[in-house]
């Protein structure tokens, strides 16, 4: 029986992935609300096929708890929130679940740490947690590291395709945790010590940060000089070694535009590139709203109550609103005391979360002229028909209606 500690966005997927492939599986939550709405038999976030996955898990008997349990396998999959003025992680969350989890596991147990961390976050707190509690690591308590490579909009897919990386401290315990997770998992299953797998996790995702930073600030550059960016990375991309990616109005969700920091704040002075790349990529929120601005004078529109953002979530076709450039764009607007009355709307966030939020795509943009476009959710692309007569700035490249501004 294993223990999933945590089941958040990474958590409740993971559970439910082995609980339907026949281990049996305890997932905890502090948080009791959470727990009452699993046993009631809802999901507590919207994914594609993870209703089915939930169904297929509670089948074979997957049971929820806002209680630590004694077994011999914990997969903890927890919040690792950074500090955003040192931009380093908060291992809080971590430590706490492993206290607790010391309290109750017998002598003999591995605890799979799943949340992201910054490399050396298992050595400075994890091992002390366990060791404080009397126990031996590698004798009486046995750890791995096993970090998560799932994005929102396709997690059920990517847990079972997407390859994965083990760190512990022996070979054998790398091969025991392999083998639970090879119960669903197709991908490669690759061994390697925790620090590495540590590092891996974050490199990667500070790789495709990077990269986006590049076509967000060429996107910058070309605009400097009225040229069309997204021309350029066209013809660029057709060179067999290069693949531009397209420039956007931020980076957000919980992987993307946290992990790099994790680097900044334990390598001060050393993490020079990845800086410069979060520093692009958190100013083009702003760059969205000096846009806005400039069109806004261009079509004499004076009242940024005719304005409507469509989109509040980082990405198209899921519910997740972490670190959202829309969000990142009203916290901005809301300091220059210039955001109270901007309409907002995003058919993928249910209840109020800001203000002038709408429900309905046709209620919003009735009371907008211009309207631009955050997030490239299913639903816009299908009704771009009635954007007709509007202003509009596409931030996502997917709109192409005649008169169309972009980045």
């Amino acid at each position: 029986m294993i223990n999933v500690v945590g089941l958040g966005y990474i958590g409740l997927p993971t559970a439910l992935m082995f609980a339907s492939h026949g281990v049996e599986v305890i997932g905890t939550d502090y948080n009791k609300s959470l727990v009452d709405t699993l046993k009631a038999g809802k999901t507590t976030f919207e994914e594609d096929g993870l209703d089915e996955l939930f169904r297929a898990a509670v089948e074979k008997g997957i049971r929820f708890s806002d209680e630590y349990v004694s077994t011999d396998m914990y997969i903890v999959a927890v919040p690792t929130p950074y500090d955003k003025a040192s931009k380093k992680v908060d291992a809080g969350f971590v430590a706490k679940a492993v206290e607790r989890i010391m309290e109750v596991c017998p002598r003999g147990a591995t605890v799979v740490v799943e949340s992201t961390v910054s490399p050396g976050t298992i050595d400075k707190y994890v091992r002390p947690a366990v060791e404080a509690k009397g126990f031996a690591i590698g004798e009486d308590i046995h750890l791995a590291h096993a970090p998560e490579r799932i994005i929102p909009g396709n997690m059920v897919y990517e847990l079972k395709h997407n390859s994965r990386t083990i760190g512990a401290d022996s070979r054998e315990i790398g091969e025991k945790v392999k083998a639970l997770y090879s119960s669903f998992c197709d991908g490669e299953i690759v061994l390697t010590d925790i620090r590495t797998a540590e590092m891996t996790k974050v490199v990667e995702n500070t790789y495709r940060d990077i990269n986006i930073a590049f076509a967000n600030e060429l996107a910058k550059i070309c605009r400097s000089d009225n040229m069309d960016v997204y021309e350029i990375i066209r013809i660029a991309n057709k060179h067999p070694r290069v693949n531009i990616l397209s420039p956007g109005p931020g980076v957000g969700g919980h992987c993307i535009s946290v992990d790099p920091w994790f680097l900044v704040g334990d390598y001060p002075g050393l993490a020079n590139i990845i800086l410069s790349a979060r520093k692009i990529n958190d100013s083009m929120p702003d760059f969205v709203l000096e846009r806005i601005h400039t069109i806004m004078k261009e079509n004499k529109i004076t009242d940024v109550g005719r304005v409507g953002l469509y989109g509040l979530t980082y990405k198209e076709n899921v519910d997740d609103i972490r670190e959202s450039p829309a969000l990142q764009m009203l916290e901005s607007m809301d300091r220059h005391l210039c955001g109270g009355q901007i309409k907002v709307y995003d058919p993928y966030v249910a209840r109020d979360i800001v203000l002038n939020q709408y429900h309905n795509l046709d209620a919003f943009l009735q009371d907008v002229d211009l309207v631009v476009l955050l997030v490239g959710h299913d639903e816009i692309k299908e009704n771009m028909d009635k954007l007709q007569g509007k202003v509009i700035l596409d931030t996502r490249h997917i709109c192409f209606l005649d008169g169309t501004y972009r980045l």
